[in-house]
């Protein structure tokens, strides 16, 4: 480990990048593979070239968690586990809620059914409950099937707050990495279902794995982060093979092709780590990734009704069709990215920060009127004001240690970018810069 960098880094666009190769990667297997196109032909009838490709498109969602768990670890960092809160929610329900609603009127309006993983409309109390994300542990069905992988975020970061809450640090958050493999490793051998469900056993390797690229990225090449990423590559592997063996598209497919794309994936991310791609600022790149989150949420059950009406209607070829789907969900995505996600994000970012503020100031009136007792009691708390009171520390100790302690900046996204040519050799830190850091 030899620095800590600063918050005015360059957004790291290439992450961006990578979200929508992964995006469209599990729109193309969707639409391509894991359905029948006519209800009944395999996919393989109609894209014989393409659906022995498209049957790994899946993996964009083990590529989905490398990225989070670095994103995950880059917005948070020095963060109060309030601002964690209220960064994670406003991220994740807005665009959540209006594709639930979109969903349901476009498969209302083109109903698909035969050869398709789910049909018909969902009930008005399926759809409430939904709108929570917590429609899988409640079972209930949800209103599009891609949403399971929204329970396993929602898992990693329950982790991650509560690391958060003790305050983040380089040590705690190595601490938790391997804490958190060793777990995922032993867990399914305990046949503890909370185990299972807390651990993520199938997908901990990835979130971890992108924790400590993101380590790597912030504070440098250490041969124990190398360590951790090595070893959840190799647990992934044997994930995949579980994974590649559970795809039934009607053809065989090797697992060979899926080990050297996971592979391909812990490289390329680990290149963003290591700054090897800080000169790829397109801005164009921003809006991509602004776009991930509502079209996959939106690209599944709206693209069988499309694809399917479409071909009962004309005589295009199915490739076609695809194409046009994609770039129908695609222009939907940013429709609801550009005039709903934004502004409803904004407001809610307000309201949740409005709610916190309301919970120190009562928690604060309660300790004055206890006395002595309850404020040495508040002081000592672990709530949202000692989550902050422990990143402070975190951050003087980081100081005196000899490390800059300046802090990044928090993008909506979770994406913010470093400087470009940043000397790798250790620096020691200015008097302003410790005062800047105490502060």
């Amino acid at each position: 480990m030899n620095r800590d960098r600063a918050n005015t880094s360059p957004r790291l666009a290439a992450l961006d990048g990578l979200r929508l190769i992964a995006a469209l990667a599990v729109a193309v297997f969707h639409l391509s593979v894991s359905w029948r196109l006519d209800g009944q032909s395999p996919p393989a009838y109609y894209l014989p070239d393409l659906a022995p490709i498209a049957a790994y498109g899946f993996l964009g969602v083990e590529l989905f968690f490398l990225i989070s768990g670095f994103v995950i670890g880059m917005s948070s960092w020095r963060r109060s586990l309030g601002e964690f809160f209220v960064s994670r929610v406003s991220r994740l329900y807005p665009a959540y809620w209006v594709c639930i609603l979109i969903t349901v009127a476009v498969v209302a309006i083109l109903p698909v059914t035969g050869g398709v993983p789910i049909s018909g409309v969902p009930e008005a109390r399926d759809i409430a409950v939904n709108m929570t994300m917590l429609q899988e542990p409640l079972g209930i069905p949800a209103v599009d099937t891609v949403y399971w992988t929204l329970f396993v975020e929602l898992r990693f970061y329950l982790l991650f707050a509560a690391l958060v809450a003790f305050g983040l640090t380089y040590r705690r958050t190595v601490i938790f990495c391997v804490t958190w493999m060793i777990v995922a490793v032993i867990g399914p051998t305990l046949d503890s279902r909370i185990v299972n469900i807390l651990a993520i056993p199938e997908y901990a390797p990835y979130f971890i794995a992108g924790i400590a690229m993101f380590l790597i990225n912030r504070f440098g090449r250490s041969p124990l982060l190398f360590a951790i990423i090595g070893f959840s590559w190799l647990v992934s592997i044997n994930r995949v093979e579980q994974r590649v063996g559970t795809i039934n598209p009607g053809f065989e497919v090797p697992t060979w092709p899926g080990i050297a794309i996971v592979t391909l994936c812990y490289l390329v991310v680990l290149a963003v780590a290591l700054g090897w791609t800080d000169r790829i600022r397109w801005s164009w790149l921003t809006t991509a990734g602004a776009l991930t989150y509502p079209f996959y949420l939106l690209h599944q059950r709206i693209g069988y009704g499309l694809i399917r009406h479409a071909q009962e209607r004309t005589s295009l070829p199915v490739w076609a069709l695809l194409l046009g789907a994609i770039t129908v969900v695609l222009g939907l995505a940013w429709l609801v990215h550009r005039f709903v996600e934004r502004p409803l994000s904004r407001w809610l970012r307000t309201m949740l920060r409005r709610a916190i503020a309301d919970v120190r100031r009562v928690s604060a009136a309660e300790a004055a009127a206890a006395g002595p007792a309850g404020q040495a009691g508040l002081a000592g708390s672990t709530g949202l004001a000692g989550a902050e009171g422990s990143a402070r520390a975190g951050a003087e100790g980081s100081a005196r240690a000899g490390a800059p302690a300046a802090t990044r900046a928090g993008h909506s996204e979770g994406l913010p970018e470093r400087p470009a040519g940043v000397s790798p050799t250790p620096r020691q830190p200015s008097q302003s810069t410790l005062q800047n850091a105490s502060h």
